[in-house]
């Protein structure tokens, strides 16, 4: 690791992170109409944002950069796979990591590895549904589309808000910051699917505005030191295959956990590679 990657690293620890997040979100909301479209323009020109596929190409239009970067895009440039055993990437991204769960551990990176419990927030009972079943970790970059959607049909059964750090979430970040996305500030949304329990994790970053769901609006922003838990075992909220079920405002990662089964992963995807929204990512054989 070069110097400027130490120093990188280090810095992450020293800085207000949390502090810096809040000011990052308040000057995305900003709507002075020459702020908000020179820092589009800029951060468009930068990152090359492919802006064909937004229903709203034009960057002017845009109330504010966070409505800018929470776009939404033309439904058919992301058809969602219909293999009904299958699971669909509910972002674009970079697939990070992807495969079992052994023992309850989960790979991070190279030599670093944290646990389902630790990332569940210590929920020993939902931690053992996902006892040997699979994982995959996906990193959404500043040019990414950061809505997320459902990778499989699914009802709602609780969900649960972990405070915690808010370091970068990049490559760079994850292969030297032990434990990271078990440290990083979490929205944990728990699902019943044919598949058996499903849990979504929306992990927060530095300058990650604010992490929304569908069902309950914004959920952080305000950070809180306890963990918070909700509940939907009286409510029917049930979501296709596809549909969206939140959005980051500013970039960061999502991890499905799966209950254990006979899951065979699509043959293109490997560590790194490039995944879309609707994609399949992995089947479920017949036993």
């Amino acid at each position: 690791m070069s110097f400027t990657e130490q120093l990188k690293i280090i810095s992450q620890y020293l800085i207000p992170q949390h502090g810096i997040s809040i000011a990052a979100g308040k000057l995305a909301e900003v709507k002075t109409e020459w702020f908000k479209n020179l820092f589009i323009k800029k951060f468009a020109a930068a990152y090359n944002i492919d802006m064909s596929i937004a229903e709203e190409p034009e960057l002017t239009n845009y109330a504010c950069f966070n409505d800018f970067f929470t776009r939404a895009i033309k439904l058919d440039s992301r058809p969602i796979d219909t293999d009904e055993k299958s699971f669909c990437s509910p972002v674009d991204g970079a697939m990070s990591q992807f495969g079992k769960i052994e023992e309850g551990r989960i790979i991070q990176a190279k030599n670093h590895h944290y646990t389902a419990l630790e990332l569940l927030g210590g929920d020993e009972q939902r931690a053992k549904h996902f006892t040997n079943g699979e994982f995959c970790t996906i990193y959404l970059a500043p040019k990414d589309y950061h809505r997320i959607h459902m990778p499989c049909d699914g009802k709602l059964t609780a969900m649960s808000h972990v405070p915690g750090k808010l370091f970068s979430v990049n490559p760079l970040t994850a292969n030297n910051v032990p434990n990271l996305f078990a440290r990083n500030e979490r929205v944990i949304s728990y699902f019943d699917t044919e598949f058996g329990q499903l849990a979504l994790v929306a992990v927060g970053a530095t300058i990650v505005g604010s992490i929304e769901t569908v069902w309950d609006g914004t959920i952080t922003p305000p950070t809180r030191k306890e963990i918070r838990n909700w509940k939907y075992l009286d409510k029917s909220i049930t979501l296709k295959k596809g549909e969206e079920m939140g959005r980051f405002k500013l970039g960061s990662t999502v991890i499905l956990l799966m209950e254990k089964a006979n899951w065979q992963w699509n043959n293109p995807i490997n560590t790194g590679s490039d995944v879309l929204l609707g994609e399949k990512l992995v089947t479920k054989l017949d036993n």
